[in-house]
C-alpha cells in the first residue's frame, strides 16, 4: 500500500499542537503576573488646564511606599525626563503612600511645568528601590516644542545598579561634610566609542530640585563594551537626613539612588558643653575683678580680719588657763623655774595677798584668826 510522504508525521504534529496549547495556558497566568508587578499608573483624563486637577490610580507598586507625583515638561515615557526634576513643577507635586497591595489614588492639580511639552505625569519612589513611570499628559494652553535629539556617536546606558561605598569617620560626627562615591556599570549601545564622559552628578534633599555638578570620568568604553563608572559625591558640612544622589549624561538621567545621612551629635554634644563651661567662667572672672576692684578697709574687715582676732582669742584663752591651773602650767622637774605668769590688768585673784600690800588679809581669814 502506497502513503503519502509525511503522513506518518501527523500524530506528532498534533501531540505537538496540544502540548503548546497548554503550555500557553499555564505560561498565560504567570505572564500577566509578571506584567502587572511592573509600576505603572492610569490617569481620569489626558488633558487639564492650569487650576484644575487629575486622578492618579497606581498598580504594581511596591507595598507601604512613599512616592512622588510630579507633571514634568521635556519627557517622554520612551526617554524619560530628560531635564530630570527641573524640568518638573516640583512646588505643586503631590506625596502618596501605596496600599498593601501595591496600588493608590491620589489627586493631582495641574501646574505648568517650567519646559515646553510634550509633558508626562512623573512618578517615582522616594526611598528604598528606585521605580518610575511616566504617563503621558497634555497641559492645555502650555508651550510645545521638540525634544532635544540624542547627542550623535557612542550612547550609555546603566547596566546595573548602583550604590554608595564609603563610611563616616571620626570627623563627620562633628559636622565635616559626608562624602561617598558612587559605583556604578554603564554599556556603549552605540557605534562609536566614548572618551572622558562627562556625567552631571545632583544631590537633592527631600523634595528638593538636585543641586547639579559636572563630574568627568577619565577613560573611554568601546562600542559593545561596558565600563565601572566611580564618581565623588559630597554634601555640605552638617548635613544629616534623608538625600537623593541623581547621575545625568547628555541629559538624561540614568540613575538616582537614595542617601541616609545621620545626625552629627558631636556637634550638639560640643554645644552643650559650651553653654555649661563658659557661664562658669564668667562667674569666675567676674569674681575675680570683685575682688580686686573693692576697696582696702572691706577687704581689711573681711576674712584677714576675721583670722587675726580669732588668732588673739586663741592667745588670751590659753593664758587664763595657765593662770588658772599653775601645776599644768609648770614644766617638768629639772627644766629650770616655772615661768613667770602674766596677770592681764583687768584680772585680780581674790585668794592672792596683793604684793604692795603683804600684811593685808583677806577678811574672811582675818575673822576666822
Amino acid at each position: 500500500m502506497k502513503t503519502e510522504p509525511g503522513r506518518w508525521l501527523w500524530p506528532f504534529g498534533v501531540w505537538g499542537a496540544a502540548l503548546a496549547f497548554l503550555a500557553a495556558l499555564v505560561l498565560s497566568p504567570a505572564a500577566g503576573a509578571a506584567a502587572a508587578d511592573k509600576p505603572g499608573a492610569t490617569l481620569s483624563q489626558q488633558q487639564g488646564g492650569k487650576g484644575g486637577d487629575i486622578t492618579v490610580t497606581g498598580t504594581g507598586w511596591r507595598p507601604d511606599a512613599l512616592l512622588m507625583m510630579l507633571i514634568c515638561g521635556q519627557a517622554s515615557p520612551a526617554r524619560g525626563v530628560i531635564g530630570g526634576t527641573n524640568s518638573c513643577a516640583n512646588a505643586d507635586g503631590r506625596a502618596v503612600t501605596t496600599g498593601s497591595k501595591g496600588t493608590f489614588s491620589k489627586k493631582l492639580p495641574v501646574a505648568e511645568p517650567p519646559q515646553p511639552c510634550p509633558c508626562v505625569v512623573h512618578i517615582a519612589t522616594v526611598t528604598g528601590e528606585q521605580a518610575t513611570a511616566d504617563v503621558v499628559f497634555k497641559v492645555a494652553g502650555h508651550p510645545v516644542a521638540a525634544l532635544p535629539k540624542p547627542a550623535p556617536g557612542g550612547r550609555l546606558a546603566v547596566l546595573s545598579g548602583a550604590r554608595l561605598e564609603g563610611s563616616s569617620g571620626v570627623l563627620t560626627w562633628f559636622g565635616a561634610p559626608p562624602s561617598r562615591k558612587i559605583v556604578f556599570t554603564v554599556g556603549n549601545l552605540g557605534s562609536t566609542p566614548v572618551k572622558d564622559p562627562l556625567f552631571s552628578l545632583g544631590t537633592a534633599h527631600g523634595v528638593f530640585a538636585p543641586q547639579w555638578e559636572d563630574r568627568q570620568w577619565h577613560g573611554t568604553v568601546a562600542p559593545g563594551r561596558k565600563a565601572r563608572i566611580k564618581l565623588d559625591a559630597e554634601l555640605s558640612a552638617g548635613a544629616h537626613g534623608d538625600y537623593q544622589v541623581a547621575v545625568k549624561y547628555a541629559g538624561k538621567t540614568l540613575i538616582e539612588q537614595p542617601w541616609g545621612v545621620g545626625r552629627p551629635w558631636g556637634v550638639t554634644f560640643f554645644w552643650l558643653l559650651l553653654c555649661v563651661v563658659v557661664p562658669a567662667a564668667v562667674f569666675r572672672i567676674g569674681m575675680a575683678v570683685v575682688d580686686k576692684v573693692r576697696p582696702r578697709t572691706a577687704r581689711a574687715t573681711g576674712v584677714g580680719a576675721g583670722r587675726h582676732r580669732n588668732t588673739l582669742l586663741l592667745g588670751l584663752t590659753a593664758r587664763t588657763s595657765a593662770l588658772r591651773r599653775p601645776d599644768r602650767a609648770a614644766g617638768p622637774p629639772g627644766d629650770g623655774p616655772p615661768p613667770t605668769a602674766t596677770v592681764l590688768p583687768w584680772f585680780t585673784p581674790d585668794t592672792a595677798p596683793s604684793e604692795n600690800h603683804p600684811a593685808e588679809k583677806h577678811p574672811t581669814t582675818k575673822g576666822n584668826s
